[in-house]
């Protein structure tokens, strides 16, 4: 008989969780004012809010831990990391930061002023809260295709090339300080570009003069999908594809706590060293000292390592065959997701789920909620809570997709897991007409709501 698929990794640690029940759940989520962010983990069986920093990292990384460099500047921590980035992602220059909204903020702070526009595939919410922070604005510019959850298309998360050039016809080249390449794309549901979109990308940005920014914080499970999807890539290594995606950019922003498999930890990467030095001002006003930038050695030395990890293949696959394991469970059982499955999460499309709730009661997030109370599975809305309000009229933003997003740390949970979280998904589903309102906002801050908004039930 064929040989079954198994995991690239044994357990060497364990760390008990407790189940609860419904109606401690219940009184937990309503004094949390049915804001998932307001959970304490204890109150959480199955923890699937983010993929970011969740992870389990490996005996090679608590390794690097032990023989990491304090050294305030010039530490030996620093130079293992800056070669890590150097050989893995081409780029030149680097500054460490303490996780990936810093890394934006400090590369924004020396890009984007009051009046220009970023084009790019759905900026993710911090990536747009910094762009509109400071008076500028984000336009999306992914392919339409990306919006049909039933559509079986292999790269959603590519940009539109028609769209794009328009933007750039539009605005006047010093208007527009960088086109943002999100790989993989989470907004859309952890979609993947083509290498082929990502070529035309560039091209095009040449011919008017305008620099690419990466946001690659999954750039690994991107290139896994251009090797296992992308004609012409099967027999190239992860890292082959990694070093010819970033060719076709001028630098990166990195949170280090998804793909790089670590608790705390981000980077920018650049090619050209002006751009370094007015970056490394800000870098040295917000994070720290180039050489540190808010991290510690130890820390700089477990990214370094989890970056070589993050682009094996073996974890690559045992990471996205587990997160394609959930998704198929409930396409079976007949719940609307995004298809095909991203590399971090399964999406479940709350539209298609209750068609029959307005948008203005926050399907996705009232649906979010329904999960945590069947079975102390804590997801996260990727909706119109996230897409906050226009920076003008103040209204509400609705965005083509309403979403629960179920991230999967990786290396934590296992594939039993995964069946219970099927299983609590698929009871909410098969109650779904019960559900016949949802919530509205008590408070909520001015910008990045979607974190400490006060929710009450309509």
């Amino acid at each position: 008989m064929d040989l079954p698929f198994a995991e690239s990794y044994k357990i060497k640690m364990v760390e008990p969780i407790r189940k609860t029940s419904r109606n401690e759940r219940e009184r937990w989520i309503k004094d949390a004012w049915y804001n998932l962010f307001n959970l304490r983990s204890e109150q959480v069986f199955v923890d699937l809010l983010t993929d970011s920093g969740t992870g389990a990292m490996s005996d090679r990384q608590w390794s690097e831990m032990m023989i990491g460099d304090e050294s305030y500047a010039g530490a030996t921590s620093y130079f293992k990391l800056k070669n890590a980035i150097t050989e893995i992602t081409g780029f030149e220059y680097f500054l460490p930061t303490h996780q990936g909204r810093a890394a934006e903020n400090v590369l924004f702070s020396a890009l984007i002023k009051a009046g220009d526009v970023v084009p790019g595939n759905a900026h993710f919410d911090t990536t747009k809260g910094h762009i509109e922070f400071r008076k500028a604005r984000a336009i999306d510019c992914t392919i339409d295709k990306a919006y049909d959850t039933t559509l079986d298309h292999p790269f959603k998360g590519n940009i539109d090339l028609e769209k794009l050039e328009k933007v750039l016809k539009e605005y006047p080249a010093e208007q527009i300080p960088m086109i943002i390449v999100t790989i993989t794309c989470n907004t859309s549901g952890g979609q993947p570009l083509s290498m082929q979109n990502i070529r035309e990308v560039s091209n095009l940005a040449k011919k008017y003069g305008i620099r690419i920014i990466f946001d690659a914080a999954r750039f690994a499970e991107n290139a896994y999908f251009i090797k296992t999807r992308e004609e012409g890539f099967a027999d190239k290594t992860i890292r082959e594809i990694v070093k010819e995606m970033f060719s076709y950019g001028d630098g990166m922003t990195m949170s280090s706590k998804k793909d790089a498999i670590v608790n705390m930890g981000g980077f920018i990467g650049l090619r050209d060293a002006e751009l370094f030095r007015q970056a490394s001002i800000y870098n040295i006003m917000f994070e720290g000292y180039i050489t540190y930038g808010g991290m510690s050695g130890r820390d700089m030395n477990a990214l370094a390592q989890g970056l070589y990890e993050g682009t094996e293949f073996d974890y690559l696959e045992t990471r996205i065959k587990q997160v394609g394991f959930l998704g198929q469970l409930l396409m079976d059982a007949g719940v609307p997701v995004q298809y095909p499955f991203g590399g971090h999460a399964i999406f479940v499309d709350a539209k298609r789920f209750l068609p029959h709730l307005p948008r203005e009661h926050y399907v996705a997030q009232t649906l979010a909620v329904e999960f945590y109370i069947e079975g102390g599975v804590r997801g996260v809305e990727i909706g119109t809570l996230l897409a906050d309000r226009d920076p003008v009229t103040r209204e509400d933003r609705f965005p083509n997709l309403e979403l629960v997003r179920f991230a999967i740390p990786r290396r934590v949970y296992t594939d039993n897991h995964m069946r219970y979280v099927a299983a609590t998904i698929i009871n909410v589903f098969e109650r779904r007409h019960e559900i016949k309102t949802g919530y509205r906002i008590a408070c909520e801050a001015p910008i990045l709501r979607h974190f400490t908004v006060a929710l009450e039930k309509i």
